[in-house]
């Protein structure tokens, strides 16, 4: 291994110790979901929003409120429904009687970690009173606009069932997820293990074991892990092939893809799979970092034809035949 990523592995190794007592204390009260835990971990690393899909029960709210608890930052719980509106999460100008002048109202929108549960209860306009907060990290209250304090990250919850009383979320704003999550069902064991920890009736503890200004150095941290030219070439190649699978030996695939994803992609994966490099506590991005993320990055960003939908053709399928046809460095 060549001396300067030598260096950077043992600094990563050094500074990432901090992730494994985050990991533990979040596993006091999360039982299983392993993947869950650690996508919302890069997710706060890469500085990148996360949408959780997954049908109730499932511990996706607990998970959020969890890592809070454990990272010591301000946390807020937006629980969406079809009458709420924007000012209620952005905030509103109030008009003060003893001071004769008007003054803003911040809204919950104004924390670090901010909880979107069941965001596609909400009706388009209040969705996107999230966009700027989330592209920009600003909000815009009246004629003046106030940055966010960082760390700011939003995840968002949605039931991928229930449909009625639901609006799709807008297409600019899924994008502005750098993951998209699924949740599947625990194994027997781990509901065994979920059982017996709830029939305690004492409830569990989290004790922070990070602050804002951790996760600040830890995004910084993660600007530093090598990434080689072979690997962006990866990155930038696994997302063209979802605009152009015929140039990847994926024609039977282009009547499926109505648009492929955007170069905002090819930033996310490459920011995620550098968050993945660094909760293996490694100084450089290898091939399976890459692999491990990019469906959680890629399966939001494509819009399916017709076809797709008639034949059932899904964008876990599409991404998983991208992986096997293009070439790994």
């Amino acid at each position: 291994m060549n001396k300067n990523i030598q260096e950077i592995n043992d600094m990563i190794k050094y500074e990432s110790t901090f992730v494994e007592d985050i990991l533990s204390e979040m596993e006091k009260v999360i039982v299983g979901q392993r993947t869950m835990v650690e996508r919302l971990l890069i997710g706060l690393f890469a500085n990148g929003h996360v949408l959780i899909e997954g049908v109730p029960g499932l511990a996706k709210t607990l998970a959020v409120k969890t890592l809070a608890a454990a990272i010591r930052t301000t946390f807020r719980r937006i629980q969406f429904t079809p009458d709420l509106l924007p000012a209620d999460i952005l905030g509103t100008l109030i008009f003060d009687q003893k001071k004769q002048e008007v003054i803003p109202k911040r809204g919950p929108i104004f924390a670090n970690l901010i909880l979107a549960d069941e965001i596609n209860r909400a009706p388009a306009k209040v969705q996107s009173a999230l966009l700027e907060a989330m592209q920009e990290r600003q909000v815009t209250i009246g004629d003046t606009t106030y940055p966010l304090e960082e760390p700011f990250l939003v995840m968002a919850t949605q039931n991928p069932i229930e449909q009625e009383g639901t609006y799709p979320l807008p297409e600019a704003q899924i994008d502005r997820f750098m993951l998209k999550i699924k949740v599947d069902y625990p194994s027997l064991p781990e509901e065994t293990e979920i059982v017996r920890r709830h029939s305690r009736g004492k409830p569990i503890k989290t004790t922070p074991q990070a602050g804002p200004e951790t996760i600040l150095k830890a995004r910084q941290l993660l600007g530093k892990i090598y990434m080689d030219e072979k690997i962006e070439h990866y990155i930038v190649s696994l997302v063209m092939a979802t605009r152009n699978p015929q140039d990847f030996g994926l024609a039977d695939m282009r009547p499926h893809i109505q648009y492929g994803a955007s170069p905002r992609a090819s930033l996310f994966l490459s920011q995620a799979a550098r968050g993945h490099a660094f909760l293996r506590r490694r100084g450089y991005v290898a091939p399976e970092d890459v692999q491990a993320i990019a469906l959680d990055v890629l399966r939001h960003r494509l819009i399916l034809t017709y076809e797709a939908e008639a034949v059932e053709i899904t964008q876990e399928e599409i991404v998983g035949k991208i992986l096997e046809k293009v070439e790994i460095p």
